[in-house]
């Protein structure tokens, strides 16, 4: 299945109680991020401050989508030491924090007891299970969506897993 960004906003605007967001792997090849992924490795970092250089539309959705009461969670399995990959993507993730959105992170070696789905998925309240497709370079290929009740409840039971021995965002040192 192939996804625009206006379909996928028009998904999660239809949430009416909470979205939830695993994320596994140690670096992601996504075209929209190329260019800030390589301004970071020059040294360029974001600053709280300047909210006008760092806001953009997926910021604006969270906002939006949040202040009608809607839990939005993000969490992330990662490897440590960390990728240069995800020591970027924790730098920047005070946005996300900032736009409503709950974040925690997991070092891998505390995920080896869980039983966690093959793809990064979003789960949104609760039934509909959308698995993000990469190849091995970390390039979106597609997303495949299922209602299955199982598929559902076996998702949300990793998310939880994962969430309850997670690390918030705001204590987690890179």
């Amino acid at each position: 299945m192939s996804q625009s960004l206006a379909d996928f906003s028009g998904l999660i605007r239809s949430v009416r109680e909470s979205a939830v967001h695993l994320e596994m792997r140690d670096g992601y090849g996504v075209d929209n991020e190329i260019e800030g992924f390589a301004a970071w490795k020059a040294g360029h970092r974001l600053d709280p401050d300047d909210r006008a250089s760092w806001w953009r539309p997926w910021l604006g959705l969270v906002q939006e989508v949040t202040a009608k009461g809607v839990l939005i969670r993000r969490a992330r399995i990662v490897s440590e030491p960390v990728s240069d990959y995800i020591a970027f993507e924790h730098s920047g993730t005070f946005t996300n924090v900032t736009a409503g959105e709950q974040i925690r992170w997991l070092p891998r070696r505390a995920a080896s007891g869980l039983l966690l789905p093959g793809n990064d998925f979003w789960l949104f309240d609760g039934r509909l299970v959308q698995f993000n497709i990469f190849d091995g370079i970390g390039r979106w290929v597609h997303t495949d969506q299922t209602e299955d009740p199982v598929v559902a409840a076996g998702c949300a039971a990793a998310f939880e897993a994962v969430w309850e021995r997670a690390i918030p965002h705001e204590k987690y040192v890179v």
